[in-house]
């Protein structure tokens, strides 16, 4: 008994290790901190602009020169079955680092991140792919419905943690089996809508922690890059009670931190991207030269098919030509048959009138 105790102390330890060991794995070595980011801002959703559209969540991006900014949250025109999991920040082994977002068949782990409007921390209940057409749920979601007829209703619990980093300290999840399983498919990085919607951002001195004390003015927006119009949401409050780093973002970078494992990711980034936008296009044009096909094929057809019409027509009018001279000259040779009956007729009449006419002579002698 105590032998099997063991065992299964043994196996279970073996696995924690190895979720544990999976989710420093994650890590991204790209950018390594040693502070963290600021709670995430209280905001309201703007409206959605159309169908096809989906939420990506506001998070806190890293900049060297001004520390932490907000990259505000956005409705973007998703690859169609696909759904975005969100970016977040892991704290392992002393250090702060970023996990990228990917667009993906599931939702993947994002680290028990609350973002709010459906990305409770584990999986996605904004919506769901029903074929080709994304339906929302306006429990959390915030559509027009005039505009917007594929909804449905279904209640989510919120809690209210807005802690904006994964680990000791913050929210300390780990992946599910489920989202273990998922970090196995095939994904696709960031849009380059989403990535310039993050770049504009950067350029935005208002989105900066330093200046808005973890309560940006610009939380959300309707449209990637749509940093002004009716349509910006700014937070209501933030997330917590903004603390200043004691020290600057130049020395909040971790040593022997670089930007080329970095500008790698991104390059492979890009590099994935144009591939897709590459594949896309060959697809696209492959699409055209098949419908040009197509067109040109039925075009054919229609052609053969009044030549064959136009011949049908002829066929049928020399039958009918034909039928006509034929009839023709049967009725003339009718008549031509008749007038020679009446001709013989009136020589037999004649023949036997001079005949009846002798014997009459013959007999008054």
């Amino acid at each position: 008994m105590n032998m099997q105790r063991s065992i299964r102390f043994l196996i279970f330890g073996i696995l924690m290790l190895s979720l544990s060991a999976a989710a420093i794995a994650q890590i991204s070595i790209g950018i390594s901190l040693h502070i963290g980011p600021p709670a995430l801002p209280v905001y309201a959703q703007p409206i959605c602009p159309g169908p096809g559209y989906l939420w990506t969540p506001g998070y806190w991006a890293w900049n060297d020169e001004g520390g932490y900014y907000w990259v505000p949250g956005t409705w973007v025109l998703a690859p169609v079955g696909m759904l975005w999991t969100p970016g977040y920040w892991g704290f392992a082994g002393g250090l702060y680092a970023w996990h990228p977002g990917y667009w993906g068949p599931h939702i993947g782990f994002y680290g028990g991140i609350n973002y709010g409007f459906g990305y409770t921390g584990v999986g996605f209940f904004g919506g769901e792919w029903r074929g080709g057409s994304f339906f929302y749920n306006r429990a959390v979601m915030n559509v027009n419905v005039t505009r917007i007829t594929n909804v449905y209703e279904r209640n989510v619990v919120v809690n209210n943690n807005h802690v904006a980093f994964n680990g000791p300290g913050g929210v300390e999840a780990r992946p599910t089996p489920e989202e273990e399983r998922y970090a196995h498919e095939q994904h696709t990085p960031a849009l380059a809508a989403q990535r310039q919607h993050e770049t504009e951002a950067s350029h935005n001195r208002q989105l900066f922690a330093s200046e808005n004390h973890g309560r940006p003015s610009i939380a959300a927006t309707d449209r990637p890059g749509a940093f002004s119009g009716h349509n910006v949401v700014a937070a209501r409050e933030a997330g917590a009670p903004y603390h200043a780093p004691s020290m600057s973002p130049r020395e909040a970078r971790a040593s022997g931190d670089n930007r080329e494992p970095e500008r790698r990711n991104m390059e492979n980034n890009r590099n994935s991207e144009n591939n897709r936008a590459r594949d896309e296009n060959r697809a696209r044009d492959e699409n055209r030269a098949e419908q040009r096909n197509e067109h040109q094929r039925a075009q054919q057809e229609h052609a053969q098919q009044r030549e064959q019409a136009r011949q049908g027509k002829s066929e049928q009018r020399n039958e009918r030509q034909q039928a006509q001279r034929d009839q023709k000259q049967h009725q003339q040779a009718e008549k031509a048959q008749h007038k020679q009956a009446q001709h013989e007729q009136k020589g037999q009449h004649e023949q036997q009138k001079h005949g009846g006419g002798g014997h009459e002579e013959h007999k008054n002698r």
